[in-house]
């Protein structure tokens, strides 16, 4: 059976996890917005607006949004109470109190993009991330997202805040700006979006919302590209190759940047690196046996074989995953004979994890968030495909990653290891490791 190596990335689902939590990064200025003196708003409408039409000049993407805005202030007469000004969205949809003032956090109007999913799905939306912040670099630029996500954030460059939030909602923030759907195709996440009463929403076009104007939902598009095309529809340029991030970053100390209010308990910090591991002789290969469904999950017997073999190649094989995934881990390095200190399943933070793939000389994992941690840090790869394809999922094809693909499709949620996984033999993976660290494993 030939496989298919070709360099490769999933529209996660739309999945409702309610969050109430307080906005734990949002200034407190938000909740002060009505207390703002009428002459005061006016002036910082005025020197909101300017700011927009100061990023306009340099930045065609947001011209119609500063055009917009000033033409507002033009019309703001101080003989009326200092009435808010209109903000304007794209022709078709505008905040359902676009006449009420709209909050400023230090000083700044805020960007709300939601994105609250996984690991690998935040690693995909980074060049659209970075494509908001040179398009709106007036804007406070507020991530909803996971809280275990957060050590991670600061290495992207383009975020100011983060929220909490898991799911398509709802978002513990009121009536920012803009607001970008980078979550899903809707209904869910877009319903979640409107209900803060966004000046202006982006999302792609969905039948529950024909006032709202967007591209329309590709199924099989690159997760990385559907992002990028969203807001190219909408005139803000995104690069889908600005996937890396700097592992300096990573390093502990002062120049570590970090989430501009981190949350109590977040993740913000490195944590430990197990036993030293990411520092030492020979190459350390990541073994990353866990996925987010049965469907991904390749056998640990197969797993373990191939850790066993680049063990006895001389390489330190470290098995990771997360908390849930302990017995998972353990299993594969019982199996391969690992000594159990490499078995850091649990142990690293998302920080730890991350160190850990950048330092490594080569990762092999499943269709999973870890993958795209080797893609940002350029770490050699070896993905293993099933139910999805590379093509939508995968590595892009600069880099050194292999995608192992049989050319099946499935259910990527399915509770069963996914057929076409399961014709990936040990002997592939093993011969495309070799091929990355250039040792042999006979």
């Amino acid at each position: 059976m030939a496989l298919n190596r070709t360099p490769p990335n999933r529209a996660a689902p739309n999945q409702t996890a309610p969050n109430q939590t307080a906005l734990n990064r949002a200034a407190p200025e938000l909740a002060a917005r009505n207390q703002t003196a009428p002459n005061q708003a006016a002036v910082n409408r005025a020197a909101s607006n300017q700011a927009a039409s100061n990023q306009a000049a340099s930045n065609p993407a947001a011209a119609d949004l500063a055009a917009s805005n000033q033409a507002a202030v033009n019309r703001a007469a101080p003989n009326r109470a200092g009435r808010p000004a209109v903000l304007r969205g794209r022709p078709g949809f505008r905040g359902r109190s676009a006449s009420r003032e709209r909050p400023v956090v230090r000083g700044r109007p805020v960007l709300l993009v939601l994105r609250a999913l996984g690991l690998g799905d935040l690693l995909t939306a980074v060049p659209a991330l970075r494509g908001l912040r040179r398009a709106f670099p007036g804007h406070r630029l507020v991530l909803a997202l996971p809280a275990a996500l957060d050590g991670l954030v600061p290495l992207i460059g383009a975020v100011d805040e983060t929220l909490d939030v898991t799911g398509p909602g709802p978002v513990p923030l009121d009536r920012p700006d803009i607001a970008v759907n980078l979550h899903g195709r809707g209904p869910q996440s877009t319903a979640a979006l409107s209900r803060t009463d966004p000046g202006r929403l982006l999302a792609h076009a969905h039948p529950d919302f024909l006032s709202l104007p967007g591209p329309p939902w590709r199924p099989s598009m690159h997760e990385v590209d559907r992002w990028c095309e969203l807001l190219r529809w909408y005139g803000i340029p995104a690069q889908p190759a600005d996937l890396r991030l700097d592992p300096a970053g990573l390093l502990p100390g002062p120049a570590a940047p970090r989430p501009a209010a981190a949350r109590p308990g977040a993740d913000a910090t490195p944590g430990p690196d197990p036993a030293g591991l990411a520092h030492g002789p020979g190459k350390v290969v990541v073994v990353h046996p866990g996925a987010a469904s049965p469907a991904r999950r390749w056998p640990a017997e197969r797993f373990a074989e191939v850790a066993a073999a680049l063990e006895h190649a001389g390489h330190r094989v470290i098995v990771t995953g997360n908390a849930a995934e302990r017995s998972l881990a353990f299993r594969v390095g019982t199996l391969a004979g690992l000594p159990a200190e490499r078995v850091v399943a649990g142990r690293t933070d998302m920080r730890g994890l991350a160190r850990l793939v950048a330092n490594a000389g080569a990762v092999v994992c499943g269709d999973t968030g870890v993958a795209h941690l080797a893609t940002a840090f350029a770490t050699p790869s070896v993905v293993l495909f099933g139910p999805a394809a590379p093509a939508q999922w995968g590595p892009p094809p600069t880099g050194r990653h292999v995608a192992l693909w049989a050319g099946r499709h499935g259910d990527p949620h399915g509770n069963r290891p996914d057929p076409g996984l399961m014709e990936i033999g040990v002997e592939a993976v093993l011969d495309a490791a070799v091929n990355l660290l250039g040792v042999s494993v006979r």
